[in-house]
């Protein structure tokens, strides 16, 4: 039994507006379905969406979460950030210092994201969204890897990185100390393959916690990773 990656979702207090950002700069196209009232954007490398869920709180820290997208050149890495800031994006100091050849933005509401340079070895074949950078210990990165199916690619200095046996984004985890949490984020949402019940139950014996019903009334269970990120498993379909 396992889960499946259904969506990497954003807290948003502007769901469709931020579903727009995303969706110019990464040239994905919207989902016809939706889950939660949330707007999802389909058609990645790795097989999952991306989803837009209404929260009303307020971002008191840098994410926990981020994305980090490739570039197959120095005009192709302009392109990008030039198209993300003709989108709403800013520049974001996340104390990379001047001489950083990768970008850092934050999409319109705050949320961080790099633009790496070209020639990293680590993201090559990975696709455009090369990487989910978490800020996370070891522990959780072998959690992830459990709950998903997903092989270690990387184990060193309590950094850890899984992916897909398929390929495509990475999701990577940069060890201790672990950051403050911003209050406001970006989560993972998880489709059980089969029973959603006895799904929660195998994460729970993996390390994760129970948080009660998510918010939304759509059946979905909202848990903790061992690190206290929240997540959901959602009801089978």
């Amino acid at each position: 039994m396992s889960s499946r990656l259904f969506a990497i979702s954003f807290d948003a207090h502007q769901p469709q507006r931020l579903a727009h950002f995303w969706s110019g700069v990464l040239g994905l196209e919207r989902a016809d379905d939706t889950y939660d009232g949330v707007a999802l954007l389909s058609g990645n490398d790795a097989g999952y969406r991306l989803g837009f869920c209404y929260s009303p709180a307020q971002k008191g820290a840098q994410n926990r979460l981020h994305f980090d997208l490739t570039s197959s050149s120095l005009e192709d890495q302009r392109e990008t950030v030039a198209r993300a800031l003709d989108l709403g994006a800013r520049h974001a100091d996340v104390g990379q210092g001047p001489d950083a050849s990768h970008v850092v933005l934050a999409d319109p509401e705050g949320n961080e994201f790099c633009v790496s340079e070209p020639g990293v070895d680590f993201l090559a074949g990975c696709g455009f969204l090369g990487a989910l950078a978490c800020d996370g210990s070891q522990a959780v990165g072998c959690f992830w890897s459990e709950a998903l199916g997903w092989p270690l690619v990387w184990d060193q200095d309590e950094e850890t990185a899984i992916q897909s046996p398929n390929g495509g984004t990475k999701l990577t985890w940069g060890g201790p100390p672990l950051m403050p949490d911003p209050g406001k984020d970006l989560h993972m949402d998880l489709a059980p393959e089969d029973d959603q019940q006895a799904e929660v139950e195998r994460l729970l014996s993996l390390g994760a916690k129970r948080l009660g019903p998510a918010p939304g009334g759509d059946g979905a269970v909202l848990l903790a990773d061992p690190d206290g990120n929240e997540f959901r498993v959602l009801a089978r379909r």
